[in-house]
């Protein structure tokens, strides 16, 4: 039933005590006074209502500030959302995020962004495990590179990968990055060089093992 402030009046009416002093016609003195009252509480009743919807990430409004502080939002990795359904949007996948740490999980999470993974695999199997000359192939899919160290059953011609090497792996996305070179039109301050996708590497980092090196190779090598 939908509570209006008529109701909420009727109810304080009815604790007034009885008799002539007490009129409860429309106009009297008390009767406006409770119906100021009356709309008091019922805005108290609606905003009980409404803070059961808010504790759903879903359909939050007034809370939605505070959904968001909570679990670390706006991502400094992604572009502001621009209206509301944007942001619970991406509240609700912070929300269900399970994280992980396994080569399957990086592999959803590229796919999740857009990044090809190949079709079939969603496990991890298709990662690009060629540590023997660090070579890769996208073959137009993205793909992981796990840097392992040298072993007595390795090949003759593998990389040693020792000290540091052995917590590094690199991120190989098929898509060529737009290059950009230094000119002689450029600032003396400009780097020679600028490719890749900083929110890329910006959200790989936020979610990766924090004592290993990542890495982001773009187009093929």
């Amino acid at each position: 039933m939908d509570v209006t402030v008529t109701h909420y009046r009727q109810q304080l009416l009815r604790l007034l005590p009885q008799g002539p002093a007490w009129p409860q016609d429309e106009g009297d003195l008390a009767v406006r006074v409770l119906n100021a009252l009356a709309l008091t509480y019922l805005s108290v009743h609606k905003a009980a209502e409404q803070l059961h919807e808010e504790s759903d990430p879903r359909a939050t409004s007034a809370l939605l500030d505070d959904w968001e502080r909570n679990y670390g939002l706006p991502d400094l990795c992604l572009t502001p959302p621009v209206s509301v359904a944007d942001r619970r949007a991406r509240l609700v996948r912070k929300v269900v995020w399970g994280g992980g740490q396994s080569r399957a999980f990086f592999l959803g999470f590229l796919s999740s962004l857009g990044y090809p993974i190949e079709p079939g695999d969603p496990s991890g199997a298709a990662m690009d495990l060629d540590f023997v000359n660090q070579s890769y192939r996208t073959d137009g899919y993205v793909t992981i590179t796990e840097f392992r160290p040298f072993r007595a059953n390795s090949k003759c011609n593998a990389a040693l990968n020792q000290g540091g090497w052995r917590y590094a792996w690199r991120v190989n996305v098929p898509s060529t990055a737009t290059v950009r070179a230094m000119t002689a039109a450029a600032r003396c301050n400009e780097p020679l060089g600028s490719w890749g996708d900083p929110g890329l590497y910006c959200l790989l980092a936020q979610h990766k093992p924090a004592h290993t090196v990542l890495y982001i190779s773009y187009g093929s090598s």
